[in-house]
C-alpha cells in the first residue's frame, strides 16, 4: 500500500538520528533494519522506528522530511517524546 510517509529512526533512546521519507514505510524500515541500504544507517545501526508521520501526498512528505532534517537535534528529540515517550520500535505495529 503506497502511503507518504516521514520517519525518523534510532540507534537507541537519545542516540544517533535519521530522517527518511518514503511511500511504503514497512518495506523501507525492514530494508533499513536488514543493512540492505547502504550508508548512514547500516553504518551506524540505526534501525529503531521511533516516529513516523503520514502525508496525503509525496510533495508534503518531502517538505516535512526537508524540514525536520533542518531542525535543530533537541527539537527532533522533543517530538520522539511526545508520542512515543518509551521509544517503542513502531515497526512493530505497522502489522
Amino acid at each position: 500500500m503506497k502511503q507518504p510517509c516521514v520517519y525518523l529512526l534510532a540507534s537507541r533512546r537519545n542516540g544517533t538520528l535519521y530522517v527518511g521519507v518514503t511511500s511504503n514505510l514497512a518495506k523501507r524500515v525492514w530494508q533499513h533494519k536488514e543493512a540492505l541500504l547502504p550508508g548512514f544507517t547500516s553504518r551506524y545501526r540505526v534501525h529503531t522506528l521511533a516516529w513516523y508521520e503520514a502525508h496525503t501526498t509525496m510533495e508534503s512528505a518531502i517538505q516535512r522530511e526537508k524540514a525536520i532534517k533542518g531542525w535543530k537535534r533537541r527539537w527532533k528529540l522533543e517530538l520522539i517524546e511526545e508520542s512515543n515517550p518509551q521509544w517503542r520500535d513502531l515497526y512493530d505495529d505497522l502489522g
